[in-house]
């Protein structure tokens, strides 16, 4: 496997709404990886996204070192995100959500993996959680849990809110994608099956370790909502990604057949739909620049 030796250099990114109960309970520690040397830190930044609660304020007293960056207004996760991406020094983006708790030292054994020249990102090992196994089920484009274990694996997925990209290539990919799939949901998955159409790699490091409270920053959405923005952007990954003739007519039928099981999804497809044309460019640009069958990528995790 090719190497470089380029030095590897990390920027926190924290994307903030009115989470200051959690940056009071988790982003002391952040702080201190941050002066873990060997963790290669050279800055963090909060992109905080329009909050109307005591977060800035917060940080800014407590935390100085801290860079902030403002929305004005709510523009939801991904754009969040890409802020902080576009941002960042580092060339390597270590993106966490502000209910998770890192090691102190939880960089410092991923690092290495990116002395390959076709990794993309490392998943961090959220305790409890393994690596992820992808597989198309029914049609559809779903992602589920492997187990823990000792050693550094393949992963299907890296959390948005838990993992290190490297800067060079999301900036190749575009970034998360927020026309869309904004405000949130699969858009890291999406970002992790586009890089691996382009024959970038995903690991799993069970030495990366922090404990990740999930939900808890999107508790308070409403869950109908959040719901059928879940559902509309599968299907829009889907539609997007799945390039493979032979598969995407699995998907027809597949979507066929969840229609007619349950015909409030048609709500899904017309949500979908009414985003056709971005999806329809974005699918142009997959098959010109896929180098990765999509069959190549589900056997490479029809596994355990």
């Amino acid at each position: 496997m090719v190497t470089e030796k380029k030095d590897l250099l990390s920027t926190i990114i924290i994307p903030n709404y009115n989470g200051v109960e959690l940056l009071k309970k988790n982003l002391p520690q952040v702080i201190k990886a941050y002066g873990y040397e060997k963790n290669r830190i050279i800055e963090i930044i909060l992109v905080d996204d329009g909050s109307t609660d005591a977060s800035v304020a917060y940080v800014r007293r407590h935390f100085p070192e801290v860079k902030i960056v403002r929305h004005k207004i709510n523009r939801g996760f991904i754009s969040a995100v890409n802020t902080g991406a576009r941002s960042a020094r580092g060339n390597l983006l270590v993106l966490l959500n502000t209910d998770v708790y890192p090691d102190e030292n939880f960089l410092a054994r991923a690092l290495p993996n990116f002395n390959r020249t076709d990794v993309f990102a490392v998943s961090l090992h959220e305790v409890g959680y393994g690596w992820s196994r992808g597989i198309l089920e029914d049609g559809f484009i779903v992602h589920v849990p492997g187990s823990e274990s000792e050693k550094t694996q393949d992963t299907f997925w890296v959390s948005g809110g838990s993992g290190i990209f490297r800067r060079s290539y999301w900036m190749k990919l575009g970034g998360m994608d927020e026309m869309l799939l904004s405000p949130f949901y699969w858009e890291d998955v999406d970002l992790c099956y586009r890089a691996m159409k382009r024959g970038w790699s995903l690991l799993w490091e069970p030495n990366a370790k922090v404990v990740h409270e999930h939900e808890a920053t999107t508790s308070k959405i409403p869950q109908d909502y959040k719901r059928r923005i879940q559902e509309r952007n599968q299907l829009i990954l889907v539609w997007k990604n799945l390039t493979s003739t032979r598969l995407f007519r699995k998907h027809i039928l597949g979507l066929v057949k969840r229609i007619s099981r349950h015909p409030g999804y048609l709500r899904i497809v017309i949500m979908a739909l009414m985003k056709i044309r971005g999806v329809i460019k974005a699918r142009a640009r997959e098959i010109k620049e896929g180098e990765i069958s999509d069959e190549a990528i589900f056997a490479k995790f029809n596994h355990g």
